[in-house]
């Protein structure tokens, strides 16, 4: 082992969309990050691991999840295992990010971007890591211009980001005016980044937990906005609590849902009292905004 060092699994993805091999990646529980080349007209994943026996051991996963996959729509071409120094990582990044506006309220920029803001709108500083969540990804997006349109609501004050990765969507509701807001994901790891980006645009009193979508209590006076960016068989595997946090009349935003699988999540929400108000699709992934009916109770 050497702590100069990333064990690296390399994709070639020839899919149609490069939605389908993320979603397989992160639901084997891989760190891992996605670029377009477009020159060569390909999408590569590389997952990563600090170790050369947990490297090694994520590509027979990779090997044998594609062939799982494959009869799903998956094309991948070869998979390959690979050493890289972190601080290649961490410039090799750079040039695929850039700064995204979500609206006149809040722009999303990476350290290394300069970036002018419009008047009063507020500036969200988070870089690529080894965390899923940057606002590149549309189910991140989405989340986010919820956020954003609630926050002119004087209704919607409190939120709860759930599944947080980065932070990114806590971040963006304590900058936006929210509170409270709680955040929780299952991964410790995630958990110290989002207290680091957290500290990183200043935010104080909030203050992530380690905790699965299974269990997690949330607030006894529940929550205004719920942003839940989790998997889609989570999403019903857990509807019951997952529906907890949200008040009567309060929102809950569902993201992290490939296409095929939405209809099946938003069913299994409308059951148990909720209503869909819309939904999203970019490319192969699906979010929506559904709100609790008033006379349920959970």
């Amino acid at each position: 082992m050497s702590d100069e060092l990333l064990y690296c699994v390399r994709v070639n993805d020839n899919s149609d969309g490069f939605e389908l091999a993320a979603e397989m990646l992160a639901a084997l529980d891989l760190q891992f990050s996605s670029w377009e080349d477009r020159e060569n007209h390909r999408v590569i994943h590389t997952a990563y691991a600090l170790t050369q026996e947990e490297g090694r051991n994520n590509l027979e996963r990779i090997r044998k999840a594609v062939a799982d996959w494959t009869p799903l729509g998956l094309n991948v071409g070869e998979i390959e295992f690979f050493e890289m120094k972190k601080e290649d990582w961490s410039e090799a990044w750079k040039k695929y990010f850039k700064l995204i506006p979500i609206s006149d309220r809040l722009i999303i920029r990476p350290s290394w971007l300069e970036c002018v803001p419009k008047p009063g709108q507020k500036v969200l500083q988070i870089d690529p890591g080894m965390t899923f969540g940057t606002g590149q990804h549309a189910t991140t997006l989405f989340c986010l211009k919820m956020i954003d349109r609630f926050s002119a609501d004087p209704e919607v004050e409190s939120l709860l980001d759930a599944g947080c990765g980065s932070g990114i969507l806590s971040i963006a509701g304590a900058l936006l005016g929210y509170q409270p807001v709680d955040a929780f994901d299952y991964d410790p790891d995630a958990v110290a980044v989002t207290r680091e980006n957290l500290a990183r645009n200043g935010i104080a009193g909030v203050e992530p937990a380690c905790a699965d979508a299974a269990d997690y209590p949330g607030r006894p006076e529940k929550y205004d906005l719920v942003c839940a960016n989790i998997l889609g068989h989570l999403l019903k595997a857990y509807r019951n609590n997952i529906a907890s946090w949200v008040r009567p009349g309060g929102y809950l935003a569902l993201a992290g849902i490939l296409d095929r699988e939405f209809d099946g999540v938003s069913r299994a929400f409308t059951e148990i009292g909720f209503e869909e108000l819309e939904r999203e699709t970019l490319k192969e992934w699906t979010s929506g905004l559904f709100r609790k009916r008033s006379s349920d109770q959970f």
